[in-house]
């Protein structure tokens, strides 16, 4: 559990320091133009919006509220993995060591029945 939280901080940390270095050393509209113009940068960002849709399944799947869902996965598609550090985060210290709570959510048993 703990070397899953080190990770999870380091790419909180990481993401964080990428974003404030897109935001002041870059120009978004510019920036993302020359990627949409390269084929390798379209084909990340498939990969990446692949990833964020995988991802918001995970969320889907341990929250119960719609307003929780909600407030985790539009955020993860507009500020990608700075937010899926901070839901792994919160997962990792709400289960208080349990693994099961981590995958599953608090609200959640193991065989729900659901699928």
């Amino acid at each position: 559990m703990k070397a899953a939280k080190i990770v999870a901080w380091i790419g909180l940390l990481a993401m964080t320091a990428g974003l404030v270095n897109g935001f002041v050393n870059g120009e978004f509209l510019v920036d993302g133009g020359a990627l949409l113009e390269n084929p390798w940068g379209i084909m990340a960002l498939i990969d990446l919006y692949v990833g964020f849709s995988l991802f918001s399944i995970w969320i889907v799947y341990r929250e119960k509220a719609m307003w929780k869902i909600i407030i985790w996965v539009v955020p993860l598609m507009i500020f990608g993995f700075l937010i899926g550090s901070i839901y792994v985060l919160k997962a990792l210290y709400e289960s208080k060591g349990d693994w099961s709570v981590v995958f599953h959510g608090l609200n959640r048993g193991v065989n729900d029945g659901e699928g």
